[in-house]
């Protein structure tokens, strides 16, 4: 309920504990632009540092997508999305990651790492994880077994056990833009090399059709999308898919 969300800010500022993020979505099933408004103005009021906001998506196996609700009409969501742009913009905030807003300084350094191509440790039931190995000009991304029966090995010797894939080539690079071209201020030459281990060279025909879309603009070592590239994220994102054999 809205009110266990208040109670819990409530019990957040009261722990002094300020460095919080509100998660946040708009195009929801009968919302109105002016109650998206509503809903961000509240969200600020509370007081985070940082905001997540994105668009209601119907995800493959879940209820919404197998019984799908009527949602607001692109035009509204288009409104939706730009007018909480301006308002935040107006307000202080920055938007430095597609969905992910932040007053100055707040950042988040978890994702942070995920959108700049870092490595992470997969611990628990489900969790993923990933290497980096740029000197062999690869990563491995493994997987642990997602049911907790399976993890503690209750139904055989899978115990920690993961799933590996070897990620490489062109595939490695789409993977790398379709994490740092998320963020606002996108990506250096110098660090897609640095973490795949692949040479410009080998982006060179995505990165020129990007940059004919308008999608992307390449100054200074610097890949950076564009307005336009920002609102066509998902265009941008598959230049960089491996050509089909």
């Amino acid at each position: 309920a809205v009110t266990d969300v208040y109670r819990s800010v409530e019990e957040l500022h009261a722990a002094g504990i300020q460095n919080f993020n509100i998660d946040l979505m708009f195009g929801l099933p009968g919302q109105s632009p002016e109650m998206a408004a509503f809903d961000l103005n509240e969200a600020v009021k509370l007081q985070p540092v940082h905001i997540s906001r994105y668009q209601l998506t119907l995800e493959p196996n879940t209820l919404f997508y197998a019984y799908p609700p009527t949602l607001p009409d692109e035009d509204k969501i288009a409104h939706m999305e730009e007018a909480g742009k301006e308002f935040l913009d107006a307000n202080g905030w920055r938007q430095y990651e597609v969905s992910a807003w932040s007053l100055p300084g707040s950042e988040c350094r978890h994702n942070l790492n995920y959108w700049r191509f870092g490595d992470y440790l997969g611990v628990g039931a489900g969790a993923h994880g990933k290497i980096a190995e740029p000197d062999q000009a690869r990563c491995q991304r493994r997987v642990k077994p997602r049911h907790p029966d399976d993890y503690m090995g209750r139904n055989g010797p899978t115990r920690q056990q993961s799933s590996c894939k070897t990620v490489t080539g062109q595939e490695l690079a789409f993977e790398y833009f379709l994490n740092s071209l998320r963020l606002t201020d996108g990506t250096e030459l110098s660090a897609f090399t640095a973490r795949t281990g692949l040479q410009p060279r080998s982006i060179r025909l995505p990165l020129a059709e990007a940059r004919r879309r308008k999608l992307l603009t390449a100054n200074d070592g610097f890949l950076r999308p564009t307005p336009l590239g920002m609102r066509f994220l998902n265009d941008l994102q598959a230049l960089f898919l491996p050509a089909s054999e």
